[in-house]
């Protein structure tokens, strides 16, 4: 192994895994830290689902990993969190990345979310959606992790007790010594995290250059776009595109969508045009109806026909009543629980072409089905491949963040596996 990475969630590890195999590591995703060996890849992305726990137990799970591929041999360990720098306030992008630090014996990392071929960028520390600060972009409403504070160094400042800096676009512009001299610049400031601007690719691959003698990077995918070629250049990875066919995909199609993003509820309201759709009452499950029984009865018939769509998400406003009504990590939980069983029952009836929407939708679907290990197939939008399951049921998987893909993703995805 020469990569060993560790993901706050499901979908996030996902699209980190397309992002290396692309770029020529073989990768391989595990779901949660692996009881046994490591699988033989030179890249390992570990799923967590860290995103929004207790921070102690963030860090807890985090070292737990991290322990795993140091064991395995990793060369260089990435910190993997959403790019859109989504975290509760009490963490967990800050304690995990001080412990990952620890451990390490390191004491300087950076800090850079941006993905720009998903409109996320860092320009003077500050996160952009496209052409609007992250404070006012539909992260501002998010049901678990609001984000109203679009400056990186403020957000990561109020998660640790170490010192932020920034380094500047105009540094990153300049290419990969000014980077580096702006890294030892820092250091010797005593900063610890360093909020790193990126507006484009170009930007990405100077930086993951630049981090080639870091114990610990963390990021969004995007900046371990450059981290293939530090290897190669070393002679320890040889130049291909690692991403391989799948096996071939067999048995009925389904979309499971938890998400309650704007990108989720478009791509809904486009698949609901055209494809059966049944909507899952969170209020009735509180009042412990069958939500789940309904779905799986509604849905048997009709498999074989089209794929199919059984969703929770809502707008923010509805979030907001459910969530004044029952707590914001119960519904939650709820909606988690019902989609796990309504997956199971969907593979005992012969789903084997399955896209979820949501990362903690994701992270339940996939456990409830005792899915360990992923192999990386074709990309459908930018940080959303297929993937297949190497152990549990034999299953073609699309594990979508929130946030991405077009409105057309969940028709588009199985045009894109055939």
């Amino acid at each position: 192994m020469l990569l060993g990475c560790i993901a706050d969630d499901l979908t996030g590890a996902t699209d980190l895994a397309l992002m290396l195999a692309r770029n020529g590591l073989r990768t391989v995703q595990t779901i949660g830290v692996p009881a046994g060996k490591a699988p033989d890849a030179e890249a390992v992305v570990v799923a967590l689902k860290s995103r929004t726990i207790p921070a102690a137990d963030a860090v807890a799970q985090s070292l737990d990993a991290l322990r795993w591929v140091r064991a395995a041999g990793a060369r260089q360990v990435f910190f993997k969190y959403c790019s859109t720098f989504d975290s509760t306030p009490a963490g967990n992008i800050g304690p995990v990345a001080d412990a990952l630090l620890d451990a390490l014996g390191a004491h300087f990392t950076i800090a850079c979310p941006a993905f720009p071929a998903n409109h996320r960028s860092v320009y003077q520390g500050h996160l952009f959606v496209g052409a609007v600060l992250l404070s006012d972009s539909g992260m501002r409403n998010h049901p678990l992790t609001p984000m109203t504070d679009p400056n990186l160094v403020s957000v990561l400042a109020r998660q640790t007790n170490h010192k932020v800096g920034l380094v500047a676009f105009p540094e990153v512009d300049a290419g990969t010594e000014a980077l580096r001299a702006a890294f030892a610049r820092l250091r010797k400031e005593g900063v610890r995290h360093a909020i790193v601007d990126a507006v484009s690719d170009r930007h990405l691959m100077t930086i993951g250059t630049a981090v080639s003698d870091l114990a610990l990077v963390t990021g969004g995918s995007g900046v371990a776009m450059g981290l293939p070629e530090n290897f190669r250049r070393a002679g320890l990875a040889p130049a291909r595109n690692a991403i391989v066919p799948l096996p071939a995909a067999v048995g009925h199609a389904a979309v499971l969508a938890g998400s309650c993003s704007p990108a989720t509820l478009g791509q809904i309201e486009a698949m609901r045009a055209s494809a059966p759709a049944f909507e899952i009452d969170v209020l009735a499950l509180a009042e412990g109806g069958d939500v789940a029984g309904d779905a799986l009865a509604w849905a048997k018939p009709k498999l074989g026909r089209a794929p199919l769509l059984i969703y929770a998400s809502q707008p923010a406003d509805k979030v907001a009543s459910i969530q004044s009504r029952l707590g914001r990590a119960e519904s939650g939980e709820m909606v988690e629980h019902a989609m796990a069983k309504i997956a199971t029952g969907l593979v005992e009836a012969g789903v084997g072409r399955l896209v979820v929407a949501g990362g903690e939708t994701a992270g339940a679907v996939v456990g409830a089905l005792g899915v360990r290990t992923l192999q990386i197939g074709p990309e459908i939008d930018p940080g959303v491949p297929w993937t297949a399951a190497l152990d549990g049921p034999k299953l073609s998987l699309a594990l979508k963040s929130g946030n991405f893909g077009g409105r057309d993703f969940f028709t588009k995805a199985f045009q894109v596996l055939g």
